[in-house]
């Protein structure tokens, strides 16, 4: 009797939270992945149908140069709507609730899924142009959203691990994204813009299923002070009556709550009981996108053609190289609670630092030394390794952990905003240092990694099995503040005009 009260402590993966987690993991975070590599395969097909759109219309082909300018906006435009999709996080959970917002979203892929599809039939690349905006949005707000959900809907011992299902089913998304871009498949001239459609039938299954299924306990309980909605949306979660403990611990963070209200970007940004939150937030959202994971996709093709793959049999390797990071963010799911989230970080950044600095040396003597190419590949695999282990799905999974309720959807919103502009910045100049440095443009990325490792090592605490409660308590001491409220204090002296920017 006793061990069965543990294991109801503890939670357990009942079917509601199961299905819950697969249909808003699918619904939103698989598009965000197969919004990121759906648009390579068929590149030179689009290209060509850029070219030829332009041509109907005014009888002249289009110039090099404008070509590839169009053709950057359509591939810029998807980290750009992500940007714009993360300043839209605070105002749509607060207003619309998690599920809510998961629901609102699918609007920004249903559309421009059947803009996409369409685009060829109206011969219009204007159509593909605003989709990746329209699409970038959707996965601006899913990136952010999905993590916080599934954050509030876990029991603490479970928190990890469904924290990075997100991660997981991106992982997903770009492998189904390089599958069905095979050119035997979808990636030709019939295909292609089914290819850029396909991405509406998951958001459309989520629009269906979702509203069957809890909102956040948390936002129903603290953010709607709606008590009995929040013990029935835990009941169907934890599969058991009693509930009493954990609602008893939302309310503690509900005093809290009230002490701080809702805390704003502009606050949040100023107050020092979340100082270290912040910055921690800041390093590992940058990290994470600026250690180079783009520039080793956008290399790969490069290395296993120099290695002596065929060149019509790169595709195959590249899916082979997604399989490997589904597989490892799986790998990610089973370990997080095991291992927890700081030594992941620190063993994934630094694989990811040792990679690219071995890489660098493999690129330059590659021409030299025989053997050199296939030790690069073995580089591309131990970083697609080391970034599926920690990089990429432990810094979302942290926001939620390191934030209570009143702070947490504007630091998804900084946190979001920083992962964005940073993928944005590294499209738009690794192309210019890859020409400057060539393969010593990986030594960037390097000291990077090493420079977000001391960080983690030095600063980043271990938030595995901890409440919400336990984990401030822990950053209170880092930020030398009050373990109590810290919060309520510090916005006593900030302006009324602050309070809902």
């Amino acid at each position: 009797m006793e061990q069965r009260d543990t294991i109801k402590r503890e939670g357990r993966l009942t079917p509601v939270l199961a299905l819950a987690t697969l249909i808003a993991a699918f619904g939103s975070s698989f598009q965000y992945g197969y919004n990121v590599a759906v648009i390579n395969s068929p590149a030179k097909l689009m290209k060509a149908f850029y070219n030829e759109t332009y041509y109907d219309r005014i009888s002249e082909y289009i110039s090099e140069f404008s070509l590839t300018l169009l053709w950057s906006v359509s591939v810029s435009m998807f980290p750009f709507g992500g940007f714009l999709g993360s300043l839209m996080v605070g105002p749509l959970v607060n207003k619309l609730g998690r599920k809510g917002t998961l629901l609102f979203n699918n609007i920004f892929s249903i559309v421009p899924a059947i803009l996409m599809g369409c685009s060829e039939v109206a011969r219009s690349f204007e159509m593909i142009i605003v989709s990746r905006l329209l699409v970038g949005i959707c996965a601006g707000l899913s990136s952010n959203v999905v993590p916080m959900y599934l954050g509030e809907l876990a029991p603490k011992n479970l928190r990890g691990a469904l924290g990075v299902v997100p991660q997981l089913f991106i992982t997903v998304g770009i492998l189904a994204a390089q599958i069905l871009g095979l050119q035997s498949l979808l990636a030709n001239e019939e295909g292609w813009p089914i290819l850029l459609g396909v991405t509406g039938i998951p958001a459309a299954l989520q629009l269906l299923l979702l509203p069957f299924f809890p909102e956040s306990p948390r936002y129903l309980l603290i953010q709607k002070k709606d008590e009995a909605a929040a013990k029935n949306a835990l009941r169907r979660l934890r599969g058991w009556d009693d509930v009493d403990a954990e609602t008893e611990e939302m309310r503690e963070e509900d005093k809290a709550e009230k002490a701080a209200g809702f805390i704003s970007v502009l606050q949040l940004l100023r107050m020092r009981s979340l100082r270290w939150q912040l910055i921690s937030i800041v390093v590992l959202m940058g990290g994470q996108q600026l250690s180079g994971v783009n520039a080793i996709y956008y290399y790969a093709d490069q290395i296993y053609l120099s290695a002596g793959v065929r060149a019509q049999d790169v595709q195959y390797v590249t899916v082979g190289t997604g399989a490997v990071n589904v597989l490892m963010t799986v790998c990610a799911v089973f370990v997080v609670e095991l291992l927890g989230r700081r030594v992941l970080l620190l063993l994934g950044f630094s694989i990811c630092c040792t990679a690219c600095c071995v890489l660098t040396a493999a690129l330059a003597l590659q021409d030299t030394v025989s053997w050199m190419p296939y030790v690069s590949i073995a580089c591309i695999i131990s970083y697609v390794i080391g970034h599926a282990l920690g990089p990429s799905p432990i810094p979302a999974l942290l926001i939620t952990e390191i934030f209570l309720q009143s702070s947490r959807p504007s630091a998804y919103m900084v946190g979001g905003s920083v992962h964005w502009l940073s993928n944005f910045t590294v499209g738009l100049i690794f192309p210019f240092i890859q020409v400057g440095l060539g393969a010593y443009s990986f030594i960037i990325f390097a000291v990077i990694c090493l420079l977000t490792t001391i960080y983690t090592f030095l600063v980043v605490p271990e938030t595995k099995s901890k409440t919400f409660i336990e984990i401030s308590q822990i950053f209170s001491k880092m930020n030398k503040v009050s373990e109590v409220h810290p919060e309520k204090e510090e916005l006593k002296d900030f302006p009324p005009s602050t309070a809902g920017l």
